[in-house]
């Protein structure tokens, strides 16, 4: 008989430590894995005093798993780099305002059952892009805002870990503390809660970081964030397909992805890369949204296309799924993200456009 590797993770789960914590909310448990008969992992604490009063909890971690039909053999290693804190490589702390411990941002993964909802959070919707340059962020914090105007409680998680750009979009600046070393507060702009590795880093830091360390942050963000009572939770992905998207999916409950693309060939193709890779990971895809897609003069009212136009649209049609609607280019929006005001915080052609993306996801029950 084979050993489910989620079941024998859950079978030690709630063994309590001396600190009254789980093995779980610990979050000590490494490299959990099932070979054949074989169980192993590691128990990755902070110091060798700490490794002798765990103990107990390695035996008895031990006598549960052996207990387990299928399970011949369990392997513990237990990791205490001798006098040093706990710590993980290119890792960023998170101080809190006391004497209260660090709480460190990207580190590996833990071991967890399969996706997971964030407590509070009543809906998650990621908002991807195939290729960077189409607006993605930007129109990930207007229909925040816009979702907010409309009454909603809202969230929004920069995922976009090499290129945050919701701290300057949102208007929000300061490291957030975590007062008890475990969760972040975070902060709080035009009515939407907001965080982001950018709020952690110095201006212009970069993160080199690699697949295993994004992973472990993603996870730090969804589930160690103080996020609240949500309607929603907006979540701005990076461009691609790489490991925040799949790690996303692995670890939270998604209700859905949208799509932004513009309207020329060269997006779409990429777009429908994003979507194939939603359809792979099993997360709906709620729609297409169609950016930059038209442009009027403010001198001369003349319209121009200068993307190309209805390439969305078409697109959904063709692949069956809602168009969501389109966007305009406008210098004011440009202008808005820079200084942390978003342009739906306005009136005007856009800030209706945004506010009718909002609306449809509120009348669809999605926020």
């Amino acid at each position: 008989m084979s050993v489910n590797r989620e079941t024998a993770l859950r079978e030690i789960s709630d063994i309590v430590l001396p600190d009254g914590r789980t093995l779980e909310k610990a979050d000590l448990v490494r490299a959990f894995s099932v070979d054949g008969d074989t169980v192993r992992f590691v128990l990755e604490v902070a110091d060798a005093g700490v490794a002798r009063a765990l103990a107990p909890v390695e035996a008895e971690a031990k006598r549960r798993l052996s207990a387990m039909p299928g399970v011949e053999k369990v392997q513990i290693v237990m990791t205490a780099p001798a006098g040093k804190p706990q710590a993980q490589p290119h890792g960023h702390p998170v101080r809190s305002s006391g004497a209260a411990p660090s709480l460190q941002i990207g580190r590996h993964p833990t071991a967890q059952a399969g996706p997971q909802p964030i407590p509070g959070v009543k809906s998650i919707i990621a908002i991807g892009s195939g290729k960077g340059g189409v607006g993605k962020s930007t129109v990930t914090s207007n229909l925040a805002v816009a979702l907010a105007r409309a009454g909603r409680r809202v969230g929004l998680l920069d995922a976009d870990i090499y290129g945050p750009s919701q701290p300057r979009m949102m208007g929000v600046s300061g490291r957030p503390a975590s007062p008890d070393g475990q969760h972040i507060e975070p902060l709080h702009a035009h009515g939407v809660t907001v965080m982001s590795i950018g709020l952690m880093l110095k201006e212009g830091e970069a993160v080199v970081w690699r697949g295993p360390m994004l992973m472990g942050a993603m996870q730090q963000m969804l589930q160690q964030v103080n996020w609240g009572e949500l309607d929603v939770l907006l979540i701005d992905l990076p461009p691609g397909t790489g490991d925040v998207q799949l790690s996303l999916c692995q670890k939270a409950a998604v209700d859905g992805a949208i799509i932004v693309s513009t309207p020329q060939d060269v997006a779409l193709l990429d777009a429908r890369r994003a979507i194939d890779m939603f359809n792979k990971l099993k997360a709906p895809v709620l729609g297409l949204v169609e950016n930059m897609s038209t442009y009027v003069c403010p001198n001369c009212g003349h319209e121009a296309h200068l993307f190309g136009h209805g390439g969305v649209a078409a697109e959904a049609r063709d692949l069956g799924l809602p168009f969501l609607g389109e966007l305009p280019l406008e210098l004011e929006t440009r202008l808005a993200g820079d200084s942390g005001r978003p342009v739906a915080l306005g009136s005007g052609v856009t800030a209706d456009a945004y506010a009718r993306l909002a609306q449809r996801l509120v009348d669809q029950g999605l926020a």
